[in-house]
């Protein structure tokens, strides 16, 4: 049975359409993955217009499966980056700790 992986994916969009350029793997732990996503800046209504999105995804089977999208301004994917990143470090050193 192979685990499942949550990861967030950065895309931008290009003439060609959304184009992914970022990806953070997240772990398998659901309940950190919907909550990290929760406090991400942004606008839960992505559609076309979005330039820049943020998708909470998750592998089935070996298969990406998108749970979430938010579209974010650059100034708010450079604050989300930075939460990513900060909240990683903590569950992945502090983890132990807790």
């Amino acid at each position: 049975m192979k685990q499942t992986t949550f990861y967030i994916l950065l895309s931008l969009k290009t003439i060609d359409g959304f184009e992914s350029f970022g990806k953070f793997v997240i772990g398998n732990n659901r309940s950190f993955a919907y909550s990290l996503f929760k406090k991400l800046k942004g606008s839960s209504e992505a559609n076309e217009k979005s330039v820049l999105t943020i998708e909470l995804m998750e592998t089935v089977n070996e298969l990406p499966l998108n749970l979430k999208i938010i579209s974010c301004t650059l100034e708010e994917l450079t604050e989300n980056c930075k939460l990513i990143t900060k909240e990683m470090f903590k569950a992945t050193n502090l983890e132990d700790l807790l």
